[in-house]
């Protein structure tokens, strides 16, 4: 009998290249977790396209169409329970939840973030790295708490900053770590591999299944 998995629901704005390593991940036979629903609060996102393709409950709740937050996230919710999610990743999910959200999903929600968080959090955080002259830029994955980009790191992944980086052949090239990072993360979250020490985590990277670990490009093997 195989392993019961994780169901995931993956909250998504826009194309979508996150969610596909996660539904790419799920494919294996020996990964932790499926994703069980996938909402967007976009109807015209292309991530729902990846959803239908890949055989996923695809669902719509646009923000636009209700008169506060609380109502918003209270059909989010909804939807969310009756696909039986028992852990949320936010996906380019452009959209901050609120702290009533997350006391629906207690140390269960999780997004990650075009930088070496505490570094350069919200919005444009690649622009935000080169205009600061940093050498090493990256991603992270993280626990969503109430602050935006703030909560417990659970994964990371560095990339060099080039001479002739440009914003977009920046992002393309942490966009690629990201993909690598978070069903990674993903991983180690749902089988219990990370545990919390405060605003830290601790890690058991044994369980990572690849054998990468966390490793960063380039790092010795």
């Amino acid at each position: 009998m195989s392993a019961r998995r994780a169901r995931l629901g993956v909250l998504v704005s826009g194309g979508g290249s996150n969610l596909q390593a996660l539904l790419d991940a799920a494919g294996q036979a020996d990964y932790p977790a499926e994703v069980a629903c996938v909402l967007s609060n976009v109807p015209t996102a292309f991530a729902l396209e990846r959803a239908r393709k890949a055989g996923v409950r695809a669902e719509v709740v646009d923000h636009k169409g209700f008169g506060s937050k609380a109502d918003f996230e209270a059909a989010v919710l909804g939807v969310l329970a009756d696909a039986g999610v028992e852990w949320v990743c936010l996906a380019g999910f452009m959209r901050l939840v609120s702290a009533d959200f997350l006391k629906r999903f207690p140390g269960r929600v999780l997004n990650i973030h075009p930088s070496l968080l505490p570094a350069f959090p919200g919005l444009h955080a690649q622009k935000q790295a080169l205009e600061r002259g940093v050498k090493v830029a990256g991603c992270t994955v993280h626990y969503v708490d109430a602050g935006t980009d703030t909560g417990p790191i659970i994964a990371q992944a560095a990339v060099p900053v080039l001479p002739e980086d440009d914003e977009a052949s920046l992002s393309a090239r942490i966009l690629a770590e990201e993909h690598r990072l978070y069903p990674l993360a993903v991983r180690l979250a749902v089988t219990g591999a990370v545990t919390l020490d405060g605003t830290r985590t601790k890690v058991d990277a044994r369980v990572t299944g690849d054998g990468t670990a966390l490793r960063s490009p380039g790092a010795p093997r």
